[in-house]
């Protein structure tokens, strides 16, 4: 253990720059990184101001942090496909590799799985951080730190339009115009949608979402989203629907969207139970599927990115210097209409 200066949240609404002993030994089939930007997101904010997400707890203090970009700088032993000088993107849940989850293919949901920034396991906003190999990904030139740095966000939504099994020419609605539901959006149309319909009460973030192309902004004060969904597919309905928002009122009218036969694909997560129209989508013979964080979707991710045909920087909203990281989560905690992702950047 070393001690390095990190972004320590010590308890609910306590956060603090400090030193903090963290592992800094680079052993066999890992690597060290020199952390460039890291993104804020929902959870490193709910565990600000609540001090927990559902089971896990924060009972000491805690390094946050998990969307993360940076440079390699230490090999461990047997580290082939890496060298120092890499400009890497890591994926932030460890599983355990011998877990019957992991053995499926299924790692995300391995319940030994340690991700950071996750009671107890700490996260990466600190100079350098030691990381397994095989989940650290080398970024192509044409992608900034930045960008790496939402990689992981992307990730998600690369699970969700995985998981909705998309056909080409599909139209999509997704509920939540914040940062997953935007990149679900990119994703689903990456993935082959026509159409995404993104729903929102704040326009500013419907602004930004409908600057991609095959995006259709539905600012819900204003209009019936059932009603627009209709309108837009002649009455049949979407073929995939997205909840992005985690709100319970989305689950009133949520399985008038879906056409016969169509998809519900569950990405927002309510704080409470929600009740479920269990016979609506019985007779619409409705799909549901849900997402856990990702699998196998790094490689695919960047991939996209370094094509050309994903573009996150817009959804960069501001980025602050390491030094200011409180205030970086004290604006994040506001929740500004017009901020989508912000991130921090360490000293170089």
């Amino acid at each position: 253990m070393t001690n390095v200066r990190a972004l320590v949240l010590e308890r609910q609404h306590e956060l603090k720059l400090r030193e903090i002993d963290l592992p800094q030994t680079v052993g066999a089939g890992e690597v060290r990184i020199k952390i460039h930007t890291v993104g804020i997101c929902g959870s490193d904010v709910h565990y600000y101001t609540h001090g927990r997400i559902g089971p896990f707890v924060v009972e000491a203090p805690m390094v946050l942090g998990h969307e993360a970009a940076g440079t390699v700088v230490e090999t461990g032993e047997g580290v082939e496909h890496l060298k120092v000088g890499d400009r890497v993107s890591m994926e932030p849940g460890i599983p355990d590799s011998n877990s019957r989850a992991s053995r499926l293919g299924l790692y995300n949901i391995d319940p030994a799985v340690r991700f950071w920034a996750t009671p107890p396991i700490h996260g990466v906003l600190t100079p350098y951080v030691v990381h397994p190999a095989n989940y650290t990904f080398k970024l192509p030139d044409n992608v900034s730190f930045a960008e790496g740095a939402m990689v992981e966000p992307f990730a998600v939504g690369m699970q969700a339009a995985a998981k909705a099994k998309i056909a080409p020419g599909d139209t999509a609605v997704v509920i939540g115009a914040g940062p997953i539901g935007t990149m679900v959006a990119i994703a689903a149309l990456a993935g082959g949608c026509a159409r995404a319909i993104v729903a929102d009460l704040a326009h500013p973030k419907l602004d930004i979402a409908g600057g991609y192309q095959g995006v259709i902004p539905v600012n819900i004060r204003d209009k019936s989203l059932a009603a627009e969904v209709k309108r837009l597919t002649d009455g049949w309905g979407a073929d995939v629907v997205f909840e992005c928002s985690g709100s319970s009122k989305a689950w009133e009218t949520l399985l008038d969207l879906p056409r016969p036969g169509g998809a519900v694909v569950v990405v927002g997560l309510p704080v409470a139970p929600i009740a479920f129209d269990v016979a609506t989508a019985s007779t619409k013979e409705v799909r549901i599927e849900t997402v856990f964080r990702y699998a196998h979707q790094y490689e695919r991710a960047i991939a996209l990115m370094g094509s050309g045909r994903v573009d996150l920087k817009p959804l960069i909203s501001a980025t602050f210097p390491f030094e200011d990281s409180i205030t970086a989560f004290d604006r994040a905690v506001e929740a500004r209409p017009a901020d989508v992702k912000l991130q921090i950047r360490l000293p170089d």
